[in-house]
């Protein structure tokens, strides 16, 4: 079992990281959160989640062992996939998500791709009292400042390409991506992916 994978960081996008180890290069996917955390940075660490399965075998990285402790509760209720678990763990932080838990808001649940009313419910039902052993405190950086004063067509490809790789269709993600710079010319690209995940049902 890999605990986690410390080395140079060598390829980032808001859905996917590859960290080089002694010359190997550790291909991983990741939250919103992550990104976030590990952007701008030379080395790092991320803690890993091994998915195997018959047609495949990936690797989940996470910033800190908080947010991987809260995707390996989120997979254990009925519903709830690997992807799907990343997907809430990128519209929300680990403490906003123990937030929506404890306060019972299924409604926000409800909001992210692929989670129905039942689902959120079990998300609730499941793990509120799972979660306040965890202590999770939100660690994690808050989003970056507006850094790019007008529309940017690298983040505008970059955001297109990280719902793309979440399993957006191009077409419909660009459509909404290109709306959100013309209002909000100036968001980072995590947070444009963030307000198009709201978005793109």
């Amino acid at each position: 079992m890999i605990e986690y994978v410390k080395g140079e960081l060598v390829e980032l996008s808001p859905a996917y990281a590859v960290v080089e180890v002694a010359g190997v290069g550790y291909g991983l996917s990741i939250t919103l959160n992550t990104y976030t955390a590990v952007q701008g940075k030379k080395d790092v660490r991320l803690y890993v989640f091994e998915s195997i399965r018959e047609d495949a075998y990936t690797l989940f990285g996470f910033a800190s062992k908080q947010e991987r402790e809260m995707f390996l509760l989120l997979i254990t209720v009925s519903g709830v996939g690997a992807n799907t678990a990343r997907m809430i763990l990128s519209e929300m932080t680990p403490s906003e998500l123990c937030g929506v838990i404890s306060s019972g808001n299924e409604k926000i649940l409800k909001g992210v791709k692929g989670i129905g009313l039942r689902t959120a419910q079990r998300i609730i039902v499941d793990l509120r009292d799972k979660i306040a052993a965890l202590g999770i405190t939100d660690e994690l950086p808050e989003q970056g400042g507006n850094t790019v004063v007008q529309v940017d067509k690298e983040i505008k490809d970059e955001a297109v390409g990280a719902l793309t790789m979440l399993g957006f269709a191009p077409a419909p993600s660009a459509k909404v991506v290109v709306a959100i710079l013309k209002e909000q010319p100036g968001l980072p690209v995590e947070q444009v992916v963030k307000l198009a995940l709201k978005q793109i049902k």
